[in-house]
C-alpha cells in the first residue's frame, strides 16, 4: 500500500491535541486494512520523525437517525480505524503548516 492509501488524515480533536502536548502522540485516520508495521513506515516516510510507538483502534459504525417532515430517516455511519503515533523525545509533527 502507498502512503497516500494508509493515512487517510489526522485526527483533531481536544482529546488529541492534549496528547501531542503531553505525550507526543499524534491520532490519525488510517485504512482499514493497515498493520502497524505499514503505518509506522508511512509515518516515517511521510513527516521525517522517529516512530517510537503505535497503537491502533477500530471504532465501530453507528447507526443514526433524524426526525424530518417525511419521517424517521434512519441511516449509518462508517466505522474506521484509528492509529495512535508516539514519536520520539524531542521530536514534532507540524499537522498545521499544510493549511
Amino acid at each position: 500500500m502507498r502512503v497516500s492509501e494508509i493515512l487517510i488524515k489526522p485526527i483533531l480533536t481536544e482529546k488529541a491535541n492534549g496528547q501531542q502536548d503531553k505525550l507526543r502522540r499524534y491520532a490519525f485516520k488510517v485504512a482499514k486494512k493497515a498493520n502497524k508495521l505499514e503505518i509506522k513506515k508511512a509515518i516515517e516516510g511521510f513527516y521525517g520523525v522517529t516512530v517510537t510507538a503505535v497503537n491502533t483502534a477500530v471504532v465501530p459504525a453507528k447507526d443514526r437517525s433524524r426526525f424530518t417532515k417525511a419521517g424517521i430517516i434512519k441511516g449509518r455511519k462508517p466505522g474506521y480505524k484509528k492509529a495512535y503515533v508516539t514519536v520520539a523525545e524531542g521530536e514534532t509533527i507540524d499537522l498545521y503548516s499544510n493549511i
